[in-house]
């Protein structure tokens, strides 16, 4: 039972790290490399601004410079990509972002070589289900689900979501609507940008986050992602779920050496089964 708790609180770090990535492509037809580095961008300014401020303060400080270098991305080679369709767009998606993932890695790297991002949440074990649990994990899970439910809120029941959500399914339709996508594109942009960081405050309530762990973050994103369906922000939840669970009981049952590769198969049977992903929409 220890092992599912701890499945399903991972999951759900990893649906909220995919679910920004996922609304990026199901908006602009675009892939983003660099969204693990925003996440730990946000994890280094945190730590480093903890030592400054109030850990609240530097918390929306981390959030808000995460936010802000998504939608400097938007602005900037993002402009290009727009300007394209179909697999040139997703190419040059790909190639622009990589190249900032790396530009944003060297520059971390460079600069804050031994600074990582660890919170830790005081006080015993809560016992749920006769399983003891710790707070950071619980704290962790919280986090999630609030980030998670208040998205979905935000996407069902607001005007603003609703124009996203009109996009995503018809882009040509919403124009004539009176809905620029342009724009919807920049807001949510940068609010992949906050849910990443997001995500790397809760991979911080449990274990840490340096600046080299933007890349593996990218790779689960993805592979959440694609399992979920593209597009799909409830398919990112479930893919999330099912992997985190995948990867907690390979850990414990089998062992760490060869969780990514268990992870990767479980990922490959769940898309030969459904091409399009868990709740994708089929071509």
């Amino acid at each position: 039972m220890a092992v599912v708790f701890d499945g399903v609180a991972y999951g759900l770090q990893l649906g909220l790290l995919a679910v920004g990535l996922t609304m990026i492509y199901g908006l602009g037809g675009v892939l983003n490399l660099a969204h693990g580095q925003f996440a730990v961008l946000a994890a280094i300014a945190i730590a480093v601004l903890s030592d400054r401020l109030p850990t609240p303060a530097a918390l929306v400080a981390g959030l808000a410079i995460a936010a802000l270098a998504a939608l400097a991305t938007d602005a900037t080679i993002m402009r290009a990509v727009y300007r394209l369709d179909g697999e040139a767009r997703v190419l040059l998606s790909l190639l622009l972002t990589i190249g900032l993932a790396f530009v944003i890695d060297g520059l971390l790297i460079y600069n804050y070589p031994f600074t990582q991002l660890k919170l830790s949440v005081p006080g015993p074990a809560v016992d749920i289900l006769g399983v003891p649990m710790r707070r950071g994990s619980l704290a962790a899970s919280a986090l999630a689900l609030s980030a998670l439910a208040l998205l979905i809120v935000f996407l069902r029941y607001t005007r603003r979501g609703r124009a996203v959500r009109s996009v995503i399914q018809d882009e040509e339709g919403a124009q004539l609507c009176g809905i620029d996508p342009a724009r919807v594109r920049t807001a949510v942009f940068a609010l992949s940008g906050a849910l990443a960081g997001l995500a790397a405050v809760a991979e911080g309530l449990t274990s840490s986050v340096s600046a080299t762990d933007g890349t593996e973050l990218t790779i689960l994103a993805l592979i959440v992602t694609v399992v979920g369906g593209l597009g799909s922000v409830a398919g990112a939840l479930l893919a999330g779920l099912l992997l985190g669970l995948v990867y907690t009981m390979s850990q414990v049952y089998i062992g760490t050496y060869v969780t990514l590769v268990i992870l990767l198969l479980t990922a490959m049977v769940t898309i030969l089964i459904r091409p399009a992903g868990l709740l994708g929409r089929g071509v």
